[in-house]
């Protein structure tokens, strides 16, 4: 039974991938159709990352309250009708109306479903799991490709992803008992969800380390936001690639995350989360020292793309799985609330900036704004892992 519950857990890490790249993949035929400006996308995102903080920070509340797998599959069916609210969308004013709910839901599942990985299953699984979710965001624009091209239009590549997260909340409901198992036969693998009192706000930031973890995410997912973003353009305007080519080296960033998180699975019992985030940190370096190289060939640049996106891997995945380490089971719900909270304002609101510097000042700041987060990830893995081995060395 716990191999079923597993089973539908990947699933729904593929599920919660597919939406995030599909407004983007969309939204040139959109706009269009609609007859919206172009720079509305960025107020719809807005919306949602603002509605998927506030869900994250609610999670700890709604987790303990209803359990993992309700939230995951309310999340998910939530999801499911902000989809397909888009497709039968006539103007801004709807769109706008169902981002809301299209947030909301996708906070709660993300910080449900990462909080239930951490405390039950081992740390290759975390890691596999947010390879699966790379595999949901890249098909999900395969999926609105093959909407437009065969005439169906936008409306119907909202549709068949709405119906995937349909059929995914028909089968999270049905798995529900298995949510609230004692434990498995052999006493290894303890089930069940986390219940008991919420958490404030406020009393989880007092918690010893957990500025610097809310750092380190916020530092991860703002340098991912950004070198993902703005990689093509860094590759057109500053490194006089044609653009068919920086495109292609722009998506291998992804592409070194989801392979470098496949990879990482088999290394992360064996190193732990730690020595898993600051292998990454130190694969990222390198990688930005090449995408800086003052020389001609853009051969470095594209290459420390690459290199860049295999060492954000095993980040994301290490520090969720090591919060109930770090903080306890009973906290671990409400730190990975605002975890994801975190990590979504890094990812919405610091590429932004990064495209006003490089429009006043140069799109050669590229490498260079990456290594700020880079080493601000550094300087505060090594103050967690220092107050961490000093709370063991006087336990």
């Amino acid at each position: 039974m716990v191999s079923l519950l597993l089973a539908i857990i990947y699933l729904a890490f593929i599920s919660l991938g597919l939406p995030d790249s599909l407004l983007g993949s969309a939204w040139p035929v959109m706009h269009t159709e609609l007859s919206l400006p172009v720079s509305y996308m960025g107020i719809i995102t807005m919306i949602i990352s603002c509605g998927t903080i506030l869900s994250s920070l609610l999670s700890d509340r709604l987790t303990k309250k209803f359990g993992a797998g309700a939230v995951t599959a309310v999340s998910v069916m939530m999801t499911a009708g902000a989809l397909f609210g888009f497709s039968v969308s006539s103007g801004m004013a709807m769109l706008v109306a169902f981002a809301v709910p299209y947030g909301l839901g996708a906070g709660a599942v993300d910080a449900a479903l990462n909080n239930y990985v951490a405390l039950h299953f081992a740390s290759r699984h975390m890691s596999w799991l947010h390879c699966f979710w790379g595999v949901g965001a890249a098909v999900s624009p395969y999926i609105m490709s093959a909407a437009l091209s065969s005439g169906s239009g936008w409306e119907s590549g909202y549709r068949w992803v709405s119906g995937i997260q349909l059929v995914l909340t028909f089968f999270l409901f049905l798995s529900l008992p298995l949510w609230k198992r004692a434990g498995t036969p052999d006493g290894s693998l303890p089930m069940g969800e986390e219940r008991g009192k919420p958490i404030g706000l406020v009393e989880v930031l007092k918690l010893p380390g957990v500025i610097p973890v809310l750092l380190t995410f916020f530092g991860y997912c703002a340098l991912e936001g950004t070198a993902g973003l703005w990689a093509s353009s860094y590759l057109v305007q500053y490194r006089s690639v044609d653009p068919e080519t920086a495109a292609m080296f722009g998506s291998l960033f992804y592409l070194g995350i989801t392979f470098g998180r496949f990879l990482c699975g088999f290394l992360a019992e064996k190193l732990g989360d730690r020595r898993m985030i600051l292998l990454g940190i130190l694969i990222i370096l390198p990688g930005i020292a090449l995408i800086a190289l003052p020389i001609g060939s853009p051969w470095p640049a594209e290459a420390g793309l690459i290199l860049t996106g295999l060492g954000c891997a095993p980040i994301y995945p290490a520090i969720i799985h090591s919060t109930p380490d770090h903080f306890g089971k009973e906290n671990s719900q409400a730190v990975i609330g605002i975890q994801m909270a975190s990590a979504y304002l890094g990812s919405t609101f610091m590429p932004p900036l990064f495209g006003v510097l490089s429009q006043q000042i140069s799109s050669g700041l590229y490498p260079f704004y990456l290594l700020v987060f880079a080493l601000l990830m550094l300087t505060m893995s090594l103050l967690s892992s220092k107050r961490k081995q000093g709370a063991a060395h006087r336990a």
